[in-house]
């Protein structure tokens, strides 16, 4: 593996890290958000400011409009965005629309790209993805999957409720996942201002960063034309791990560009702080968790890299997702963890933007997979695989 940059990754870190820094940051306290994330009003504005620059979703293909990023170009840019919680929003990389994309030029019909896809790249809408119920249906095993699927004439109809549906509140349409008669499952698209598509709450969560927020969703009998079905019927499952090992990888990215945040601004602060005659820096006990922060993100930053040079080569990369989802998503917690307590009241306040970030990073060992899961799946190719 080559670690240099191209001249053209350094370029596009240059425009991304200057982009957030002039016209992300200042927005950050702008009062359109809460804690369901960005209003639309905000994202409008953020999405209108990363189009001028030439940095709207840049992973998409240049056939549909975007910079083709290739994986490892992704950890590059993704990190720089990630360095506000607005970035991803304004340059339309967020979860679940980054992973929705990816997922959809590779299955989605001509028909279905120019419908839905299109327009998605060019952030007019946002999607959600509806896979993840409420018990006893389908959380961490989608095999216990619940929302049910029936053939129709030239329509499948739809039953079931999926809940923590990122962004759902206010997207353009779904991608839904649902069980068929025989036990497979297959994905569906739909537009989401039906009267079968009940949005029945949004929950409360620790993070405020996705625009939409995360809500409960219940299908009353939703036809869907067997047009609108996405890819083959019955390949929901292993279409679903085309979108999700990119994904964990992105999530990774965002969060890295978080937690170097976090560590820049709590080393400045302990450089600054002066307790029992000099600079909390020179502390042993500070210094030191500022030195443990390096090690955590430059280890993260390699695992990211090793991943997003694996899926370069075209290869599926599942289990490589999975170390670096759960490196990553506990590396960088700890980093944002250390990061308030050096900085003591201004870490647990508003003070400073690494209490968002706390709140924001606690989520992501949990998102897209919990590490436990992900523990047991490389537990699982382990011993399959033998030793060497």
């Amino acid at each position: 593996m080559d670690f240099s940059l191209s001249p053209l990754q350094q370029d596009l870190q240059e425009r991304t890290r200057r982009f957030i820094a002039e016209e992300v940051i200042p927005l950050e306290k702008d009062p359109r958000q809460d804690h369901h994330g960005p209003h639309e009003a905000l994202r409008d504005e953020l999405v209108a400011r990363a189009k001028r620059a030439g940095l709207l979703t840049p992973h998409a293909s240049k056939e549909h409009g975007g910079l083709g990023l290739s994986h490892v170009d992704k950890a590059i840019v993704f990190e720089e965005a990630g360095y506000s919680p607005l970035g991803p929003v304004a340059l339309n990389i967020h979860a679940p629309d980054e992973g929705n994309v990816h997922l959809m030029e590779v299955v989605a019909t001509p028909g279905q790209k120019e419908r839905w896809l299109q327009p998605l790249i060019d952030g007019r809408v946002r999607s959600c993805f509806c896979m993840t119920e409420p018990p006893p249906g389908a959380g961490s095993d989608p095999s216990m999957m619940k929302t049910l699927a029936v053939r129709d004439g030239d329509d499948y109809v739809i039953t079931g409720t999926k809940w923590f549906i990122t962004g759902a509140t206010g997207a353009g349409f779904a991608i839904i996942m649902a069980r068929m008669e025989d036990g497979s499952a297959t994905m569906f698209l739909a537009d989401m201002d039906q009267k079968a598509i009940v949005i029945e709450r949004q929950i409360d969560a620790l993070d405020s960063c996705f625009t939409g927020g995360h809500g409960v969703v219940r299908f009353d009998g939703l036809r869907v034309p067997a047009t609108d079905v996405l890819g083959e019927l019955g390949q929901g499952f292993r279409y679903a791990q085309i979108r999700l090992a990119p994904a964990r990888l992105t999530h990774c990215m965002r969060w890295l560009g978080q937690a170097r945040r976090a560590h820049e601004v709590a080393t400045e602060y302990a450089k600054t702080r002066q307790a029992f005659g000099q600079p909390l820096v020179e502390h042993e006990g500070v210094g030191f968790m500022l030195a443990d922060n390096e090690m955590d993100l430059h280890s993260a930053r390699l695992a990211i890299w090793h991943c997003a040079w694996v899926l370069d080569q075209g290869e599926k990369g599942r289990h490589e997702s999975s170390v670096a989802k759960v490196l990553c998503s506990e590396a960088e917690w700890r980093v944002v963890d250390r990061s308030v307590q050096i900085l003591g009241a201004s870490g647990v306040s508003d003070e400073t933007i690494v209490a968002r970030i706390f709140r924001d990073m606690r989520a992501f060992r949990v998102y897209d997979g919990p590490s436990e899961v992900h523990r047991w799946s490389m537990a699982k190719t382990i011993a399959r695989r033998g030793l060497r």
